[in-house]
């Protein structure tokens, strides 16, 4: 058996173990970009994609920096993620240097233990339980791997085409931006048949990302009220006897003093007869046959002898009014 400190440790990975998706979309972003150094240091010669590079290599530090503040303000012990957990690493990897990008890999390094210790079963039953963040988060790498490679192809096969209007770097980054919006200004296009294809296949894209995004934040939003609706409507079958009881009660009230005459006498000898019984089964439990016979017949004897009464009192008030 694990030692408490073993268990201790555990305990304390898994709980820097955020959404399983997210982990997973972090851990891709990380190789990503790490891939990207290789490549710029590759390719250190070809401007256009020097620049394409620099912008994503921006956004990927923009996003790592959103995550260390989101993992460190999270975390069961601060000081414990920023000193054994390498949260240090993830901010320094986090910042615009590329000599500290190469940090990056102990995000990934981190990720790969974390999702070890779940399993890959585990892994696929939790991404296909909740399958509204792993989606969104499927969209969302998916929508930067188009940014970075669908500006690069569709510099490629524009740039020196006969009439093409998307011959730099900004030109290209410009277009995918605003053609996985679905805005389509217009003012950039391609010109060539491979690049029209691989414009429809960023506006198919970008109309994927943008409505799975709406759907979720439909979700998040409308989640807590759907939830207490079906809270109220849990209660609605426990509070609606309740309810009955108290109008029939306040309706018989109002009713006895409207009714003269015989119909008084004979709501009465309802009365009696309904709450009397009541007494008779609540103490059934507990009395031998005798004994509820005996109660049975006191009751009886008792309730005729109440409605006599009643039955004097009216023939009494009858010739006074």
């Amino acid at each position: 058996m694990p030692s408490s400190r073993a268990k201790r440790r555990i305990q304390r990975q898994r709980s820097e173990l955020k959404n399983t998706a997210y982990e997973i979309f972090i851990g891709l972003l990380s190789i990503l970009s790490i891939a990207n150094l290789v490549l710029m240091y590759l390719f250190h010669a070809e401007e256009s994609l020097q620049l394409i590079l620099s912008v994503m290599n921006a956004l990927f530090s923009a996003i790592f920096l959103a995550d260390f503040i989101y993992r460190i303000s999270t975390a069961p012990s601060a000081s414990g993620y920023f000193f054994r957990g390498f949260g240090w690493a993830d901010l320094l990897a986090s910042l615009p240097f590329a000599e500290l990008k190469v940090l990056r890999l102990f995000r990934v390094l981190r990720v790969i233990r974390l999702l070890r210790e779940l399993g890959l079963r585990t892994i696929w039953g939790t991404l296909i339980h909740d399958r509204a963040n792993s989606t969104l988060m499927t969209l969302l790498l998916l929508g930067v791997l188009v940014l970075q490679f669908g500006s690069i192809s569709i510099l490629a096969v524009e740039e020196d085409a006969e009439g093409a209007n998307i011959t730099s770097a900004s030109d290209a980054i410009w277009y995918t931006i605003v053609t996985i919006s679905t805005v389509g200004y217009g003012d950039q296009y391609p010109v060539t048949n491979p690049g029209r294809l691989i414009g429809a296949l960023i506006i198919i894209v970008g109309v994927g990302i943008f409505g799975t995004f709406t759907g979720y934040l439909a979700n998040l939003f409308l989640g807590p009220q759907k939830a207490a609706e079906a809270a109220d409507a849990a209660l609605e079958p426990e509070t609606a006897p309740a309810d009955a009881t108290v109008d029939d009660v306040a309706g018989g009230a109002v009713a006895a003093p409207v009714d003269t005459g015989t119909t008084a006498a004979g709501d009465a000898d309802a009365i009696v007869d309904e709450t009397e019984p009541v007494a008779a089964r609540e103490a059934a439990g507990a009395a031998s046959p005798a004994e509820l016979s005996a109660r049975l017949e006191a009751l009886i004897a008792q309730s005729e002898e109440t409605a006599a009464e009643l039955r004097r009192l009216l023939a009494d008030a009858a010739p006074g009014r």
